[in-house]
């Protein structure tokens, strides 16, 4: 019998077997691979931001890759809760990230708009989420989802104003 072949026999934790909670763990493998390059670009605007608004974004790029930082380790140990591991490389993770990284040098308010822009990917990836953990009937990891993109949405909006006053 083959590794997956007994994995799945033998697999059942909270509730859930190993075939249920398969299109949750993807989604959280893509989540996480969107974060992790999220948080990646985080620091670089951190600490490459320069100008008037060097004070204001330098410090809410911060508040934002702490955040992100403990985002992603909450979501690494999700996918340990069902058994798995998560990818664990960045060539992994680049490669199955829908946010793309940045080159070269921008200015603040094209910072802010790729943060605006990362957001959008995230919300989707966190809806993606929520559906796979709504059709297994996994009300924490659908729980989870809801709290990130409750935090996700107000970030959204507070980054938005931010670049209308820019």
């Amino acid at each position: 019998m083959s590794e997956t072949m007994k994995k799945q026999k033998s697999y059942k934790k909270l509730g859930f077997t190993y075939l249920e909670t398969a299109e949750i763990v993807v989604s959280l493998n893509q989540l996480l691979s969107n974060y992790i390059v999220h948080y990646h670009k985080l620091r670089m605007f951190h600490w490459n931001v320069e100008g008037g608004d060097f004070f204001e974004l330098h410090e809410q790029f911060e508040i934002e890759y702490n955040e992100v930082k403990s985002q992603i380790d909450i979501l690494a140990e999700r996918i340990r809760v069902f058994g798995l591991k998560p990818k664990n490389t960045l060539k992994q993770h680049i490669a199955l990230s829908q946010i793309e990284e940045v080159e070269g040098e921008l200015i603040p308010i094209a910072m802010v708009q790729e943060i605006l822009k990362d957001f959008n990917v995230l919300h989707r990836a966190l809806l993606d989420l929520i559906d796979a953990a709504l059709n297994t009937g996994d009300s924490a990891t659908e729980e989870l989802a809801t709290e990130f993109l409750r935090r996700l949405e107000k970030r959204h909006w507070m980054f938005t104003a931010w670049s209308k006053s820019s």
